[in-house]
């Protein structure tokens, strides 16, 4: 099962990570549960990156049109 749904925000990811990153630390949490969170992190770190490259898109696109309208 998925961590990452489609109405997740940045700021939801970046919370979910920051909880697994204390739990990571935790002394009592077990090699099976450890490489789970991990694994859910790293794909919270690609949805992450991907909503991050998406908006840089965006940005760059309204900027080139902008910079269209100038000219």
């Amino acid at each position: 099962m998925s961590i990452v749904n489609e109405d997740m925000t940045l700021e939801q990811a970046f919370s979910i990570i920051e909880e697994d990153l204390k739990e990571l630390e935790s002394q009592d949490i077990t090699l099976d549960d450890s490489f789970k969170v991990y694994r859910d992190g790293m794909e919270l770190l690609k949805f992450c990156s991907e909503k991050i490259d998406k908006v840089e898109k965006e940005i760059l696109m309204m900027n080139n049109e902008d910079e269209q309208d100038v000219i």
